[in-house]
C-alpha cells in the first residue's frame, strides 16, 4: 500500500514577504534601461572585436527606444559605472547630467543597487565606439530637455573626440552623432557656423567609403541649407556629390524629400512630384508620423500645382487628418476654381503655411484657381465681357481679367477670342 505524503504548503503572505525585495528591485524602471544599456555595449563590444556591424545596426535601432526611458539617475549611474579610468572624462560628462524638474526623490527609500558595469579600479579605457554611444545617450537628454546651449557644447566635445578615431567600426555610431550634432546647433539657431566642418567630414567619409556617413553628412548640409532657404547652393551640392546607393532607407527618404523640395521650388514640378512620391514609400511605415505628415503636405501642393486633384481618401487617414486639415480646404478652393475661398484658406492659415514651409508654393496657385474658374464660365456661358467675368472670378479689376485671359490664350488652355467690345467668345 503506499503511502500519500502530505505537502507542507507555506502561507501566500510569507511567499510573497520573500520574493518582495526581488520583485521591487526587478519593477525598477531605471535598473531595467541600465541592464538594456549594459547589453547593448555588449553588442558594440562584439560589433568591433567580431568585425560585424550587424551587432551595432541592433543597438542603432534601439535608440528611439532607450532615449525615452533616458533620465539623470539613469545617466549618471552609467557616466560612474564606466568612466572608472578616467576622472576627467567623468567629469566633463557629469557636467552636461542635468537635473530632472519632475524626478521624484524619496530620500528614506533605500538605494536600489546598481549593476555592476565594469570593476571599480579599471584603468583601462572605453573603446571608441563605447564612448562615443554613451556621450551620445547624453547628447539626447539635453535635445530632449531644450538645453540648446549645453547640447551644443556637449555636441562640439563629442565631434572632436570622433576626428581623432579613423576606425570602420565607429562610422555607424558617427555617422548617427553627426545628425545630433547638427540637430543641436539648429536648435540654438547657429547652424550656419558648422557647415566648414561638415564639408570637412563629408569629404573625409567619402575618402574613407563610409557610405552611412556620406549619406548622413549630405542630407544634412541639404537641411542647413533649406533651413535658410539657399536652394542654389543646395541645388549645386546635390549636383556635385553622390549620394550612396547603399544607404538606409531612412537616408533615402531624407534624401528625396529635400530634392524635391528643391525642385518644387525651381518649378520643376513632376520631378518634385516623383521625388516626394518615393520618399513616402521609403519612410518606415509604422513609425516616423511626423516626417509622412510634412512630405504629405508638400506632396499635396506640388499635386495642385501639377493641376491635379490629391485623392479625398489621402486627408481621411487617421495620421493626416489634423495635419492636412488646411490643404483639404485649400484643395477644395481650387477645384472649385473659387478666389475667394482661395485668399480666404490663405490668409486664415498663413501662419501654418509658412511654418511647413509651402507658402511660397501656395501663392503660386492663384493662376490654376483662375484658371480652373475660367472653365468653369466657359462652360456656362458662350459669350461674356470682361466685366462680368472679372466679377464672377473675384478679380480687382476687369483689367486683371484682360491679362490673364491672354495668357489662357497664350497657353491654349481654352478656345477663346476676344472681339472689338472686349468679350470673351469660348
Amino acid at each position: 500500500m503506499v503511502e500519500a505524503n502530505d505537502v507542507e504548503m507555506k502561507p501566500a503572505d510569507e511567499s510573497s514577504a520573500a520574493s518582495s525585495p526581488e520583485a521591487e528591485v526587478k519593477k525598477d524602471p531605471d535598473l531595467l534601461t541600465i541592464e538594456d544599456i549594459r547589453e547593448q555595449v555588449k553588442q558594440l563590444e562584439k560589433a568591433v572585436y567580431g568585425k560585424d556591424h550587424r551587432y551595432a545596426f541592433r543597438v542603432l535601432r534601439c535608440l528611439a527606444n532607450t532615449r525615452r526611458k533616458l533620465n539623470t539617475n539613469v545617466l549618471r549611474r552609467l557616466v560612474q559605472g564606466y568612466y572608472t579610468h578616467s576622472a576627467k572624462e567623468r567629469t566633463a560628462l557629469e557636467a552636461f547630467i542635468i537635473d530632472d524638474n519632475d524626478m521624484e526623490i524619496e530620500i528614506d527609500s533605500k538605494p536600489v543597487p546598481s549593476p555592476k558595469l565594469r570593476p571599480a579600479r579599471s584603468e583601462k579605457p572605453l573603446i571608441p565606439e563605447v564612448d562615443a554611444y554613451l556621450h551620445l545617450l547624453v547628447l539626447l537628454r539635453l535635445v530632449d530637455l531644450g538645453k540648446a546651449g549645453e547640447a551644443r557644447e556637449c555636441s562640439d566635445l563629442l565631434l572632436i573626440k570622433l576626428k581623432a578615431y579613423n576606425r570602420r567600426s565607429l562610422d555607424l555610431v558617427a555617422a548617427r552623432c553627426y545628425f545630433y550634432y547638427a540637430r543641436a546647433y539648429e536648435l540654438d539657431n547657429k547652424l550656419e557656423q558648422i557647415r566648414p566642418n561638415l564639408y570637412a567630414r563629408l569629404r573625409t567619409a567619402t575618402l574613407r567609403n563610409d557610405c552611412e556617413g556620406q549619406a548622413v553628412l549630405i542630407n544634412c548640409l541639404l537641411r542647413n541649407y533649406l533651413h535658410y532657404n539657399l536652394y542654389d547652393q543646395a541645388d549645386k551640392l546635390v549636383s556635385k556629390s553622390t549620394f550612396p546607393e547603399t544607404a538606409s532607407n531612412n537616408e533615402w527618404a531624407r534624401y528625396l524629400y529635400y530634392l524635391g523640395r528643391i525642385k518644387a521650388v525651381q518649378l520643376n514640378y513632376s520631378a518634385a512630384h516623383t521625388n516626394l512620391v518615393q520618399a513616402l514609400r521609403k519612410a518606415p511605415q509604422h513609425a516616423a508620423i511626423g516626417f509622412k505628415q510634412t512630405v504629405q503636405k508638400l506632396t499635396v501642393t506640388v499635386e495642385l500645382l501639377l493641376g491635379d486633384i490629391p485623392e479625398r481618401s489621402i486627408f481621411y487617414q487617421t495620421t493626416l487628418k489634423r495635419s492636412l486639415a488646411p490643404y483639404f480646404q485649400l484643395t477644395q478652393a481650387v477645384r472649385l476654381g473659387n478666389l475667394q475661398m482661395f485668399l480666404k484658406v490663405v490668409e486664415q492659415f498663413h501662419a501654418q503655411f509658412q511654418q511647413d514651409r509651402t507658402y511660397i508654393l501656395i501663392q503660386r496657385l492663384r493662376h490654376n484657381v483662375i484658371k480652373t474658374g475660367l472653365r468653369a464660365i466657359s462652360s456656362s456661358y458662350s459669350k461674356i465681357s470682361l466685366a462680368d467675368a472679372a466679377k464672377k472670378l473675384a478679380l480687382d479689376a476687369p483689367e486683371d481679367a484682360e491679362f490673364i485671359v491672354a495668357k489662357v490664350m497664350n497657353l491654349m488652355v481654352l478656345s477663346i477670342t476676344a472681339n472689338s467690345a472686349i468679350t470673351l467668345v469660348f
